[in-house]
């Protein structure tokens, strides 16, 4: 949990404004010195939740909670559905990242150019696989739940390690492998967290990322309203999310 307690440390206080726990994301309003911030996290539910019993015992009283209690909800070890609530709680306080600083380019352009001709692993099943297949010398897919041309995500430790470019879902920071996967990744590895579970924060250059490749919500009404109608990330991407890319090198040489 090390890397999830480095990415709660110095948060901004705020106060909960909305959370909707919709069945493929979860969303969370915050609002921080009078502005509006919303962050994303995937949904996640227990396999073994038994019908009937609450997905969020707090449910209707988060809004009477500091919006810093509710992104610690991403430490929880055995509620999937309240980790991701912490996470897009999390993703909601964390500040912008200055257009100066950030790209809007999205994770599979980056995933192509610098992964051609080499060995590249994605972990999660994302649209573009297909497509990226055909553009890098050799791609590894580590799933969960694997598709047809996935490998078990249980595989890591066998594909990580010989790999030149690795992007790994945001996701894993919610249900806690995002640390054990990253420790996987050789020093040399381009590596990659990509995904609107994402957060924004330079703190994960730290552990190793090259690039940072998430979403800033800038329509958050119709966002919520997408979200609430079990909408996917195309059609939330669409109601007014903006992707974005932090590059390590960029980032440390404006610190320099």
């Amino acid at each position: 949990m090390r890397l999830l307690e480095t990415l709660l440390e110095d948060l901004p206080a705020g106060e909960i404004r909305d959370v909707r726990m919709g069945l493929r994301w979860t969303a969370v309003v915050v609002e921080v010195t009078g502005d509006l911030r919303c962050g994303l996290c995937s949904s996640q539910v227990h396999p073994e939740t038994v019908h009937g019993e609450p997905l969020n015992p707090f449910a209707g009283a988060l809004d009477r909670m500091p919006a810093g209690e509710v992104a610690r909800f991403a430490l929880e070890p055995n509620q999937p559905s309240l980790a991701s609530l912490g996470v897009a709680a999390l993703n909601a306080l964390l500040p912008e990242p200055p257009h100066s600083m950030s790209a809007d380019v999205n994770a599979e352009q980056r995933l192509r150019e610098h992964g051609a001709g080499k060995r590249v692993a994605v972990v999660g099943h994302f649209p573009f696989v297909p497509r990226l297949r055909e553009a890098v010398g050799q791609l590894f897919v580590l799933e969960l739940n694997p598709r047809e041309g996935d490998l078990p995500a249980a595989q890591a430790p066998e594909i990580l390690p010989d790999c030149e470019v690795i992007a790994i879902t945001g996701l894993a920071l919610a249900n806690h492998t995002l640390e054990s996967l990253l420790a996987l990744c050789p020093p040399e590895a381009q590596v990659m967290v990509l995904g609107p579970s994402t957060p924004l924060s330079p703190r994960l250059f730290d552990f190793g990322v090259r690039w940072i490749s998430g979403s800033v919500v800038e329509d958050v009404e119709r966002v919520l309203k997408t979200v609430s109608q079990g909408g996917n990330f195309r059609q939330i991407h669409r109601a007014g999310v903006r992707l974005v890319t932090l590059d390590r090198e960029r980032w440390q040489g404006r610190a320099a």
